[in-house]
């Protein structure tokens, strides 16, 4: 007969709390947003710095590395309803593998202004939902009429907060699930894990910018939530440009870091995109997402405390602010033309001043010339007589020595003309090196300037659509990295059994090796494959954009663009385009490299011979029962309880409910598995280590088909 036996795996995770009889507690995962859904922060926050209502969908998934990974669905109505009053109220629905929570939140919020910029804002979020098994998520190749009778619970929570702000700052605290109660058994739920109190500091405020950035918002939250077992610490901070984006970052110690944008799609329709990525040992689950579609209703009248100035639509929003000129009263105008009659008067004065200085310049200059001339005709006439009266030898001895003085001068005035005249031309040629190189310098900046920067519309579109253009293309490129990387696992893998196959072939002994389960390696390699396929057809579609954009502007001739523009866009168009038929080949090999290692791998494995782990199952089994008692005769009670951290639960096995056959000496039932181990040795470390805590009614089995051992504690 065989042996049936049904797994109910226990997956210890951080973001789901339950209760021993299936009570899950009220928890909503909506973190990372200071725009949308504000109740879920603080009950308060539909009138905190709020202006507008809003109708909103969201969705959120988490720890996208698992299969059937917690899913959150959220619609709501909510915001500024008047002076004093904010409200909302909203429905959910959370899926955790084969839990499925269903309810509903109303939210009210009332303020109280004390003073000028003082407001104490009290806030109530009461909460009703169902939590059960979807048995639609139950793996099972066939019915059980036993888990048709899981019951499911029906609760109510109380969340109330408040909050007090400034001008600029917001204090305030909030009680989460300070009520539960269970309307199936008609009593409050204790010992709640996720009772807690939350804190949080806002600061909202805006800062002087240009262009695009000018009137920027500024919002920074943190917040602590002390819970009975654990203190979480969070940020988060938002800048919102008037022009219709808003991008947000966030941390959180026990998820990790987070980022958004934020897009005014028109003045009344907006679109939010969140991404939460775990660190530390939690990283290996993968990030979540979280995007939300709201349409914005505008409050007339325009409220006091609020944080929503100015609403524009990023992409149809064409109005355009008009300043007033002021016209000058005739007192102005009677100022300002005395003003230019004086600054007249002064100019005139002056020139007449330089035109006095010149012609003084210029009479001290002849005086001088003419007086040389007259000391030069004087110095000629005596050394004339000098010279006649000299005898003849010493006139011809005088002018020989003459001839040679005046040569030597000639030839030194020459050589120091000609250095004059090349320290003049190295000065010279020096400097207008120095001003062509500024003038490129200031050339480059200026053209950097207006592609970086631009100032026309033309501009700004180019660079927006460059801008995605470059994310998109270095997210492709890293989904070809992960293609690679992955399909380079499988050709190893294809090796390592082809090897062991030719071993077997040739009479060597080769041990079987270790059981390997593919499915997430194929859903992996699956998922990569659609995300290319969608980044490279996005990217196709964007290089398409910016092309048509750029002829458009060039077919057209519009002489306000700039030239350098022009030609920095059209190099870039080639590039990307010679790049993405690069990347589209590079794909195509890979695809077609895949396929001849899917082949050759069904091939080896036709080849390769199954032997079994044990030569004696019942021998095993011996002594696996011997192991078993010799700990729990062995082992005393620890002083200071285990944590935790301290025990190694073993593989994943993720959050449905598995079905095992084929089990020898078990009988058929429902196991509560809560670690699973090949290793023997850490195998006895985890059992030994609950004996240790109290846990005497610890027990496993052993799984020939998987070579794992399934460490239980109830049946």
């Amino acid at each position: 007969m065989k042996r049936l036996v049904i797994i109910l795996i226990v997956f210890v995770q951080l973001g789901l709390a339950q209760q021993d009889d299936g009570v899950v507690s009220f928890d909503l995962p909506i973190r990372n947003s200071l725009v949308f859904n504000r109740f879920a922060i603080n009950p308060t926050f539909t009138f905190v710095r709020q202006q507008n209502r809003f109708i909103n969908a969201t969705s959120k998934r988490e720890r996208t590395q698992f299969n059937n990974a917690p899913e959150t669905l959220l619609a709501s109505y909510s915001g500024r309803f008047s002076e004093n009053i904010g409200a909302g109220v909203s429905v959910f629905q959370q899926n955790y593998g084969v839990l499925t929570t269903f309810g509903g939140v109303l939210n009210f919020a009332y303020n109280v202004k004390l003073e000028q910029d003082s407001n104490l804002t009290f806030g109530l979020n009461l909460g009703a939902y169902t939590s059960g098994i979807n048995t639609g998520n139950v793996v099972s190749n066939f019915d059980d009429p036993s888990l048709q009778n899981v019951p499911s619970n029906t609760v109510v929570t109380v969340n109330p907060g408040i909050n007090y702000g400034t001008k600029f700052l917001d204090f305030g605290i909030s009680f989460n699930n300070i009520v539960l109660y269970n309307l199936e058994t008609s009593s409050m739920i204790e010992d709640d894990p996720r009772q807690a109190i939350k804190a949080h500091i806002m600061h909202t405020g805006y800062f002087d910018g240009r262009g695009f950035f000018d009137n920027t918002k500024f919002s920074g939250a943190l917040m602590a939530e002390f819970r009975p077992d654990k203190t979480v610490i969070s940020g988060l901070a938002m800048l919102d440009v008037p022009k219709g984006l808003w991008f947000q970052i966030g941390y959180n110690n026990l998820f990790g870091m987070s980022g958004g944008l934020g897009v005014n799609v028109t003045k009344n329709i907006a679109l939010e995109f969140n991404i939460e990525k775990a660190l530390g040992n939690q990283v290996e689950f993968g990030t979540s997402h979280e995007i939300s579609l709201a349409y914005r209703i505008t409050n007339k009248k325009k409220f006091k405390y609020n944080g929503d100035d100015k609403v524009s639509g990023l992409i149809f929003d064409t109005k355009k602010t008009i300043k007033p000129v002021k016209k000058a009263s005739e007192e102005e105008l009677a100022g300002i033309r005395e003003r230019a009659k004086q600054r007249r008067l002064e100019r005139e004065a002056k020139l007449l001043e330089e035109e006095k200085t010149r012609v003084e310049a210029e009479t001290q200059a002849k005086l001088l010339v003419e007086q040389k001339a007259k000391e030069e005709a004087e110095a000629k006439a005596k050394a004339l007589a000098e010279q006649k009266a000299n005898e003849e030898a010493k006139a011809r001895a005088k002018a020989l020595a003459e001839q040679k003085a005046k040569e030597e001068a000639e030839v030194q005035a020459k050589l120091l003309a000609e250095q004059k005249a090349k320290e003049e031309a190295q000065a010279q040629a020096k400097l207008l090196a120095e001003q062509k190189a500024n003038e490129e310098a200031e050339a480059e900046k200026s053209n950097e300037e207006l592609i970086n920067k631009p100032k026309d519309e033309f501009g700004k579109a180019m660079l927006g659509l460059d801008t995605l253009v470059e994310a998109s293309k270095k997210a492709q490129n890293k989904l070809l990295d992960e293609y690679t990387d992955i399909i380079n696992v499988k050709d190893e893998d294809l090796k390592a059994l082809k090897e062991e196959n030719d071993l077997s072939e040739q009479g060597i002994a080769v041990a079987p090796r270790p059981f390997k389960s593919v499915t997430a390696e194929n859903n992996k390699l699956r998922s990569i494959k659609s995300d290319l396929e969608e980044v490279i057809k996005d990217q196709d579609e964007k290089i398409k954009e910016l092309k048509s954009l750029y002829e458009e502007r060039t077919i057209i001739g519009d002489t306000l663009t700039n030239d350098t523009v022009l030609l920095f866009y059209k190099n870039k168009i080639k590039r990307l385009e010679a790049e993405q038929i690069k990347a589209v080949r590079t794909k195509a090999e890979l695809e077609s490299r895949l396929e001849n290692i899917k082949a050759a791998t069904e091939f080896e494995k036709r080849r390769r011979i199954v032997r079994a782990a044990y030569d004696n199952e019942e021998e095993r089994y011996s002594q696996d029962q011997k192991a078993l008692e010799n700990i729990k005769r062995n082992t005393t009670l620890v002083s200071i309880p285990y944590e935790e951290n301290d025990f190694d639960f073993g593989e994943d096995q993720g959050n449905n409910i598995k079905i095992l056959k084929n089990i020898s000496n078990e009988e058929n039932g429902f196991y509560l598995v809560i670690a699973v181990h090949k290793d023997v040795t850490k195998r006895n470390d985890f059992v030994t280590k609950l004996v240790a805590s109290g846990q005497q009614s610890v027990n496993f089995f052993y799984d020939v088909n998987t070579s794992k051992y399934y460490i239980y504690i109830n049946k």
